[in-house]
């Protein structure tokens, strides 16, 4: 899988948020994107997951056949989307149901994860930390190449963020893609960086009512 996007710009509530993101990533590459609150990072991750319309730029996929850009990716967001009232196995067999292109077992997603006892647990016992583990696990449930991640260590302690930095090395060594929005270091080895400054991006902005020139 290839993805590149050029010129993209963002528009929310009538204000525009950043302009002119351009970057491209190949098989097995990463992108970690960093700026400050409020500058756009999270923005960025919903217009590539087909949740916000870009108000201007391209964004184009190929090697993946006749697949959209949404078919291919899994989202990490910083609400988990787990439902409290299943267990995190029935919320995993949901995930890996609804998503299609089944990989691990939920058992086996939960071991990997080192929450392999909480299988038959409702999400609602379960810890902010172990509830986010529950979140990543969806992530090996099913094959999908490309991972958006927004702030994915957020109630992590140190162990499971190497967890973590482990299996975006194994997905990235299968020829995955990895972009995740974050305030800190995730181990992502040989990443490349996007740095969103919201202020000198608003400064360039084009005039208001641009439309997006493509979406895919």
């Amino acid at each position: 899988m290839r993805l590149d996007v050029d010129n993209l710009a963002c528009r929310r509530s009538g204000r525009r948020i950043f302009a002119g993101l351009t970057f491209s990533l190949g098989e097995g590459g990463a992108l970690a994107v960093t700026g400050r609150n409020g500058a756009g990072k999270s923005s960025l991750l919903a217009i590539l997951s087909g949740r916000l319309r870009p108000d201007a730029g391209t964004i184009a996929v190929s090697g993946v056949g006749e697949a959209t850009l949404p078919e291919c990716l899994h989202v990490v967001g910083h609400r988990d989307g787990l439902k409290s009232a299943l267990t995190a196995g029935e919320n995993l067999t949901f995930a890996r149901d609804l998503l299609g292109a089944p990989r691990l077992m939920p058992a086996e997603a939960l071991d990997r994860l080192g929450l392999g006892h909480a299988l038959d647990l409702p999400v609602a016992y379960l810890s902010a930390g172990q509830r986010r583990r529950v979140a990543l696990a969806r992530l090996l449930v099913c094959a999908r190449p490309l991972w958006l991640l927004d702030e994915p260590t957020a109630a992590l302690d140190v162990a499971s963020q190497e967890v973590l930095a482990a299996l975006m090395a194994e997905h990235r060594a299968g020829g995955g893609l990895v972009i995740a929005a974050t305030h800190q270091a995730l181990g992502l080895h040989d990443a490349m960086e996007l740095r969103i400054d919201r202020a000198a991006l608003e400064q360039a902005a084009p005039a208001a009512g641009a439309d997006a020139e493509e979406w895919l």
